[in-house]
């Protein structure tokens, strides 16, 4: 959704409240594509201070299905964050003096869906895990090891012990 922020921009100490509802379904990065099962009005608050600074505040809260890092298992995910966002005003337009590309304002326009999506990846979470004693799955099987034990060797040697485990086996006693 793309709102017009002309007349906060053009006005000394001018704020607005503007409601918007996220239309996308789907948060893609590199890591995947990620279902949005969940999604909050956005409230955005904008405030021209001086006509120095553009304050674009806000709190956004969505919920995505991720896989679980260890054991792959489809996770429902709540990502909830603030807005808290300061641009600079020089000759009527807002220049983000912390980043070189502004692909979300152009002009007196604030596309919101690229606002809020360079936001979510910055708070997107590091690791995410079905549960805190997820046990993951076998390296040899692939069997999820939360639903039950599986019957292959778990038996992992330190490698730099592996010289020591071939000399054993070469002389070991049948």
């Amino acid at each position: 959704m793309i709102i017009d922020i002309s007349d906060v921009l053009q006005s000394v100490n001018k704020e607005r409240n503007e409601e918007v509802n996220l239309e996308m379904t789907t948060f893609s990065s590199k890591l995947g594509d990620f279902p949005i099962t969940q999604k909050a009005p956005i409230l955005l608050h904008l405030e021209n201070r001086e006509n120095k600074q553009l304050f674009i505040t806000g709190e956004v809260s969505i919920e995505a299905k991720m896989p679980c890092d260890r054991c792959l298992t489809e996770v429902p995910v709540d990502v909830h964050f603030e807005i808290n966002k300061e641009l600079t005003i020089k000759d009527g337009s807002a220049i983000d003096e912390e980043m070189e590309e502004m692909d979300y304002l152009i002009g007196f326009e604030l596309d919101v869906e690229k606002f809020v999506y360079a936001e979510i990846l910055v708070n997107w979470p590091m690791k995410v895990l079905c549960k805190d004693d997820c046990k993951g799955i076998c390296k040899v099987c692939g069997t999820n090891l939360n639903g039950g034990a599986c019957d292959c060797q778990r038996t992992e040697l330190d490698p730099r012990m592996a010289a020591f485990q071939d000399i054993f086996n070469k002389f070991k006693e049948v």
